[in-house]
């Protein structure tokens, strides 16, 4: 069997050091120590790394979006904006709390929501605004604050694909009131499934955290609200927390991967990956290709001739205003956000496995050249 028929799309990267750690929860989590040992230490060391003053762990990033929704009192009547293009985990938590969904534009380089297209979304409603990290990539963070400023909205930073990117030497995680993690298995650190919420104001952070165990005071079984149940566990976060002390050696693996196809592909003009602009360090949770429209190629025409080479690959991020899940409305926001339909069109996500080796990534850029080239 050849290379690229053994080609994983995503992945985690498990060493001995992850093993020893849950095997350690797994034995003394129930009785010797505390039953939220490894929690409540990943969700200290995960701010601090951060810069920020709290961590609560959750079920999925998901999750800790509506949790904070939730905490913030958005609901209906009220507008939350998000990127057109990204996974509906970063929205989803809009439709949770009953309030309405607004889909912006992005930047036709990097990929994230814009400055300009967040102003044309804003109206008297609006009281909030989702900014995606997509792909590990980081938007213009300067110009985004310096508009939810102007109108007095809160931002919001969902950093679940970009765990290791900076912004002006400030990490992914520390912008806006607070911000998101996923620690899905396909995500560079992983608890197979799983999410971390940090936020810097107490009150916020009491009130989430309230609001994370069926409303009730810790140690009680006394319930104040009707609430959630989005409570991590000590297993999920034993492993989460030994592969954050990995934190350097993963995302230096995300970005030899990245550097990796970067070189290969070098040679065939008019594509775009990830970019990394200056002042900014990028994660590369996962490497994307846009082709330039010059190829003629599409997203699925590529994927589906990838395929024939025993090739995996993804398609980029939907626009979400074009899914069944909200009413397929291509038709009215391919004029309102033209970036997202038409970047979505001709972009597809590569392997982004941890355990690549560089044959595995030579034999997915030879079937890229290969198609291209037809």
């Amino acid at each position: 069997m050849s290379a690229g028929q053994q080609l994983p799309m995503a992945g985690p990267w498990i060493t001995e050091h992850e093993e020893r750690v849950v095997l350690d929860a797994l034995r003394n989590g129930w009785y010797g120590k505390n039953a939220y040992y490894y929690c409540e230490l990943f969700e200290a060391e995960f701010a601090k790394y951060h810069d920020r003053a709290f961590g609560l762990m959750t079920p999925n990033c998901t999750t800790a979006l509506h949790l904070l929704l939730a905490g913030l009192g958005i609901g209906p009547g009220d507008e939350v904006i998000v990127p057109d293009c990204t996974w509906v985990g970063s929205s989803a938590c809009i439709t949770y709390q009953r309030a309405t969904t607004v889909f912006a534009d992005i930047d036709p380089h990097h990929w994230c929501i814009t400055p300009q297209a967040l102003e044309r979304a804003i109206t008297p409603r609006t009281k909030a605004v989702i900014v995606v990290d997509l792909y590990g990539n980081m938007p213009d963070w300067d110009g985004l604050l310096e508009v939810a400023r102007k109108h007095n909205i809160l931002v919001i930073e969902d950093a679940a694909e970009a765990l290791g990117s900076k912004y002006k030497g400030v990490r992914a995680g520390k912008f806006g009131v607070a911000s998101t993690f996923s620690f899905h298995r396909t995500k560079t650190i992983t608890t197979g499934e799983g999410g971390m919420l940090l936020i810097d104001d107490a009150s916020l952070y009491e009130r989430c955290k309230f609001l994370r165990d069926h409303g009730r005071k810790p140690g009680t079984y006394y319930n104040y609200e009707v609430t959630f149940k989005y409570m991590p566990f000590n297993l999920q976060a034993a492993l989460g927390y030994a592969q954050f002390q990995r934190i350097d050696e993963l995302v230096g693996k995300k970005r030899w991967i990245w550097n990796c196809y970067r070189e290969r592909l070098s040679d065939i003009p008019d594509i775009a990956l990830n970019p990394e602009p200056p002042n900014t360090v990028n994660g590369v949770w996962c490497t994307a290709v846009v082709f330039g429209k010059s190829h003629n190629m599409t997203r699925d025409k590529a994927m589906h001739e990838l395929s024939e080479y025993g090739m995996p690959s993804r398609p980029f991020f939907y626009p979400l205003s074009s899914l069944p899940a909200y009413g397929s409305r291509g038709e009215t926001y391919q004029d309102i956000n033209p970036v997202a339909y038409d970047v979505s069109a001709r972009g597809i996500n590569l392997s982004c496995a941890l355990n690549l080796t560089e044959a595995q990534i030579d034999a997915q850029c030879d079937a890229l050249k290969r198609i291209l080239r037809r």
